[in-house]
């Protein structure tokens, strides 16, 4: 099984690329990186937690899509929220961008690499036709 890398390595706001591939396709499994809420110039999009989350998922489905996947087709999804509190209303969104898709999920608390609220990776499954 060959490992197939998805898209061009992000650009940050700092203008320096990353190490690293939005996603990767390996047999019928598509493993989307950490999405944070910035915006396609790698601007972070600030305010709430419910505004970064949208973005965030924003994010997903532009990378998801990528290997012609939508949110649909993830079966596992891990969370970092920078502040536990931030919980429930994170929750929220999160209900409302899978709908009654439930994928499996983590969620921990952590402090985070960049100035955000969030990061999710998503593990999707696709096969090949």
């Amino acid at each position: 099984m060959s490992v197939e890398m998805l898209g061009q390595s992000p650009i940050a706001s700092d203008r320096q690329v990353r190490p690293f591939s939005p996603a990767t396709r390996a047999g019928d499994f598509v493993f989307v990186s950490g999405q944070v809420p910035v915006d396609g110039d790698g601007q972070v999009v600030g305010g709430s937690i419910e505004a970064q989350t949208r973005q965030v998922f924003k994010n997903l489905e532009k990378v998801l899509a990528l290997a012609g996947c939508t949110l649909a087709d993830v079966c596992k999804a891990n969370v970092w929220l920078d502040d536990a509190r931030d919980f429930g209303s994170f929750n929220r969104i999160y209900m409302e961008c899978f709908g009654t898709h439930r994928p499996a999920r983590s969620t921990v608390e952590s402090r985070l690499m960049s100035d955000v609220k969030l990061e999710i990776d998503v593990i999707a499954y696709k096969p090949l036709a």
